[in-house]
Formats: structure tokens, sequence, C-alpha cells
């Protein structure tokens, strides 16, 4: 959605998040009768690859013959608390991401981009050479249903 205060735009962007490959997201019921409405509550399954054809591709949950321990999810370690996804993790990594990548598009000359404070979003802010704004707000979801 998008609306116009005075001098500022703000577009509200809903992102949904999709599962690496041999992961899957699992929504936890509270009590088994309603859907968490926070991220801490979508827990990260870690998928057996061991019986597919994956090729090389080493499976997170079982150890292979020539590692006795089972390979380690980057998702698990960096954007997870647990099991489970942690949306502060999320919104960190994403504001990181786009402080990064702003600095390679050609606008980043003439537009002035600040992140504003958020541990459950990201925003931004983006100051042009006119006196309008542009304020974008990126809110993280996981669809219900999905892989």
């Amino acid at each position: 959605s998008w609306s116009i205060f005075e001098d500022r735009i703000l577009y509200q962007l809903l992102v949904f998040l999709q599962p690496p490959s041999r992961h899957s997201f699992r929504l936890e019921l509270y009590g088994g009768t309603h859907l968490p409405e926070r991220c801490s509550n979508i827990r990260v399954v870690l998928e057996c690859t061991c019986l597919r054809e994956m090729g090389n591709t080493p499976c997170f949950v079982h150890p292979s013959k020539t590692n006795e321990t089972a390979q380690h999810s980057p998702l698990l370690q960096n954007l997870c608390t647990g099991s489970y996804l942690d949306v502060e993790e999320i919104a960190c990594w994403v504001q990181n991401l786009v402080q990064t990548a702003w600095e390679h598009l050609p606008q980043w000359q003439d537009w002035q981009l600040t992140v504003l404070p958020s541990s459950h979003s990201c925003r931004l802010l983006l100051s042009g050479p006119s006196d309008m704004q542009l304020c974008a707000v990126l809110v993280f979801a996981v669809e219900q249903g999905s892989p």
C-alpha cells in the first residue's frame, strides 16, 4: 500500500519469506486455536535429503560417511534463535543488505538513504534533490501453507 503525508510518500511492502532449499517453515499454533502473530513462532525445519537424488548435496539432518557430524544450516546460524525465525535478526540482515546494495545503484549520488531504527521491519527513508521524501517499510511474512 502507499499513502501521502504532506511532503512524504509512504510505501508499505509485504515481503514473503521463502525457505531455502532443504528447509521448510512451520507455523506453530498457540494452544491449537489460532495462528501466531509474530515471527518468533515460525519454526525452521531441516529436511532430510539422504533419500533424494541430490547429487553431492550434503544432508543437514544426518551425518555423511566422510563427515561424522550433520551439516550446519546458515539460515539457523544467522537468522534464527534456536530453531525459530528471529524477526530482529532478519530486519538487521535486510537493513545491512539494502545499505550495501544502495551504494551500487546509479541513484545513490542524487538520493540519500537513511535506515530508520526498527527491530521488526526494515524502514528506509529516501531524501532526494527536491523536498519530497520517500519512506518504505518492508514488513516480513510467511505464507500459510507454503513449502
